[in-house]
């Protein structure tokens, strides 16, 4: 395909932004109705959590790889990024304003390797990566040629992520130049690890030091020896979720990112960047929801009417707030508290969203007929509430605003006291 980038310069206004994306659009995929989907017909999923098998994971990761390269090869993929990696140096909320114009046509929806890739380690690289790090992975992993997955939970961490046990130790004979790391632990919930050619692992370096400075990232080649996935079996049937085991995983330290000691600042930096990103989560599905609404095959009750009217504010409320993240960013501002509302935000969405739908639907919810746009709900009624620890727990960004909004005290921890045995009596 021809490679038609447009050059940067000063931005063009939004309304002409939009239309020339339109026509782009129209150039390479078909429109889908006026409303971005035709009711009734074509896929019905509202999964929140993909329900495929390996197979169909990686056919999937193919039409949607095909697509991101189709994008970023015709400039418009990484439309905020500089030229020197692919992009058009265009304010952050023009990814919106093209998002907007996408959702009319039939193209791949994007799973969460995508984002996370793109949105997430991506922009992590840029700010903690040498000069040869950016060089060789900021460009594939934009254009999707390569695909990162987080390496981040731990069954004994919890919502803790700073208490990591998955150990990196230095091997000096572990690589070409006398320099490496072996790793060693266990990650879990690890989504597209399947399908990813790199993980990106927070590991405990210097165990004698405070929980939050003995911290070190590295990126891991998923197939190198050692790595080993194993798919968690969810409720719904799927499993987008994996196990993550590194048994003696030997990673060189060109493949470290940031400085030795200093991966909670890195970590962070990924962290932030997947709250904005989640400040989206779940609109498509509140969309699907008010447009089931104005499509049931029977007037809707005064208090359904009242449902759908406060899920469809919600939709716009949830919108300002992804804008104001957006501004925030382009302000120069790290948008912490921001961020915080719209993940609160997002998961009381797709809780409002599930309590609409089983009003509208009730028992055809729950029985598998066949008909179009309504068993199919079960998957977002089983997902939904992941939602509510994904990306940083509710509590946690409760915390957060209460600490950095309100301004009040950390809440101390327990002190545990052990008992000194008694001196054996003579």
């Amino acid at each position: 395909m021809t490679r038609t980038r447009t050059a940067p310069g000063p931005a063009p206004e939004p309304e002409e932004f939009r239309a020339e994306a339109r026509r782009w659009l129209a150039k390479v995929a078909e429109h889908r109705g006026p409303r971005g989907r035709e009711w009734g017909h074509g896929d019905d999923s509202v999964a929140v959590f993909e329900n495929w098998t390996e197979d169909e994971e990686r056919t999937h990761t193919e039409r949607i790889r095909a697509w991101e390269r189709t994008r970023y090869d015709q400039g418009w993929g990484a439309l905020g990024w500089p030229e020197e990696h692919g992009g058009r140096e265009l304010p952050a909320y023009y990814e919106q304003m093209y998002r907007a114009e996408e959702a009319a046509f039939d193209v791949p929806r994007r799973t969460e390797v995508f984002p996370v890739t793109q949105q997430l380690v991506a922009p992590a690289i840029r700010i903690w990566g040498t000069e040869e790090q950016k060089r060789r992975w900021l460009r594939p992993m934009l254009r999707t040629d390569e695909l990162a997955c987080q390496l981040f939970s731990e069954t004994e961490a919890g919502s803790d992520l700073a208490a990591v046990r998955t150990k990196a130790v230095r091997d000096a004979d572990g690589d070409a130049d006398g320099d490496g790391w072996v790793l060693n632990g266990h990650k879990v919930w690890t989504s597209g690890a399947r399908v990813a050619t790199w993980g990106v692992a927070v590991c405990r370096t210097d165990p004698d030091a405070p929980k939050h400075a003995g911290i070190t990232v590295f990126l891991v080649r998923m197939d190198a020896p050692g790595v080993t996935v194993r798919p968690i079996r969810q409720m719904t049937g799927g499993s987008s979720f994996n196990e993550v085991y590194l048994d003696d995983v030997r990673v060189p330290d060109t493949d470290r990112l940031g400085p030795v000691g200093e991966g909670w600042r890195v970590t962070l930096t990924v962290l932030a960047a997947e709250r904005l990103d989640s400040g989206t989560l779940g609109l498509d599905n509140a969309d699907r929801a008010l447009d089931l609404a104005r499509h049931l095959p029977r007037p809707l009750t005064g208090g359904e009417q009242q449902q759908a009217a406060e899920l469809y504010v919600r939709t716009l409320v949830q919108r300002l707030i992804g804008l104001r993240v957006t501004a925030a960013l382009v302000a120069g501002r790290e948008p912490g508290a921001e961020a915080s509302v719209g993940k609160l935000y997002a998961t009381a969405t797709l809780r409002a969203t599930t309590d609409l739908v089983q009003q509208l639907l009730g028992p055809r919810l729950a029985a598998d007929t066949g008909e179009w746009g309504t068993f199919a709900w079960t998957e977002h009624l089983l997902g939904a509430p992941g939602y509510s620890i994904a990306g940083g727990s509710d509590e946690i960004q409760r915390n957060i605003l209460a600490e950095r909004v309100l301004g009040l005290p950390r809440e101390p921890r327990p002190v545990e006291h052990t008992k000194t045995p008694k001196e054996p009596t003579s």
